[in-house]
């Protein structure tokens, strides 16, 4: 089992994955607010650089080399995007979340990484197999990577309408027809959907989604680590766009490049 563990930063906590405890990693919470991931990368790796998005809910990722070329050619602050894959090392991916899905994915053998912002939208436009795609053209074997998803708005609160459970499941249902696509995710062992008392309603887990997504990739139930936490039943820690209605964000980074064993000291 993977295990979640809470760590301070003067005084401030946030999370790290024993899956991607070969990479300067974190869940930040509320706390860090309105701290910017260019301070926020002082706690894991001081000498990286920092890449952060225009996050937009949409299915694109970018390396940090094409957000530096987009950028001197646009002229503009932040690329807009949903995902960030790093291209070489000591390269700091952030993504900002209240209630949608933060992923941080780890290769253990090249050191690439990817954050990428997995809301209902981006996951029925699989953001996170995109990335995932991306980090395979640059050298990745499935089998390498270490996938966790932080704390997210958790399935039983999250109400949404039939027509946006049928959209986010025809990414793991093969059908056309709305009403077969929730039919056949309500029946799936483990359901990504469970019901809701109002008509036309459904209740949604977005994190599950995203797994049947890598399942259906080849990646196994091992390679995934799922926080948790949930954001709008975490009050104390997390926010949430659902409980709170205030466009305010928790980031959640990680560094790419392994880290370094520590060096065998000889007492003499």
């Amino acid at each position: 089992m993977h295990t979640w563990h809470w760590h301070n930063w003067e005084g401030l906590p946030y999370l790290t994955c024993s899956i991607l405890e070969g990479w300067h990693h974190g869940f930040f919470t509320q706390q860090f607010w309105p701290r910017s991931p260019q301070v926020i990368t002082e706690v894991l790796q001081p000498e990286a650089l920092v890449y952060r998005l225009k996050q937009v809910h949409g299915n694109t990722v970018l390396t940090p080399e094409e957000i530096d070329s987009l950028l001197s050619t646009l002229g503009e602050d932040l690329a807009s995007a949903d995902g960030l894959v790093s291209d070489r090392p000591l390269q700091a991916v952030w993504v900002a979340s209240a209630d949608c899905t933060p992923v941080l994915i780890g290769d253990v053998q090249t050191g690439q990484v990817a954050a990428l912002h997995a809301g209902w939208r981006g996951t029925s436009k699989k953001i996170v197999p995109l990335a995932i795609a991306r980090l395979q053209s640059q050298g990745s074997k499935l089998d390498d990577l270490r996938i966790a998803m932080g704390p997210a708005i958790a399935g039983e609160v999250y109400q949404v309408s039939i027509e946006v459970a049928a959209e986010i499941g025809a990414s793991i249902i093969p059908y056309n027809d709305e009403e077969k696509i929730v039919n056949a995710l309500h029946e799936l062992p483990n359901s990504p959907l469970l019901e809701d008392s109002s008509p036309g309603k459904v209740r949604l887990d977005v994190r599950r989604v995203n797994v049947l997504q890598l399942e259906n990739m080849g990646i196994s139930a091992e390679q995934i680590a799922i926080a948790p936490y949930c954001t709008f039943q975490t009050p104390e820690h997390f926010f949430s766009y659902r409980r709170e209605k205030e466009k305010k964000v928790q980031w959640s980074g990680i560094v790419s490049g392994k880290l370094k064993p520590l060096p065998m000291t000889n007492d003499k």
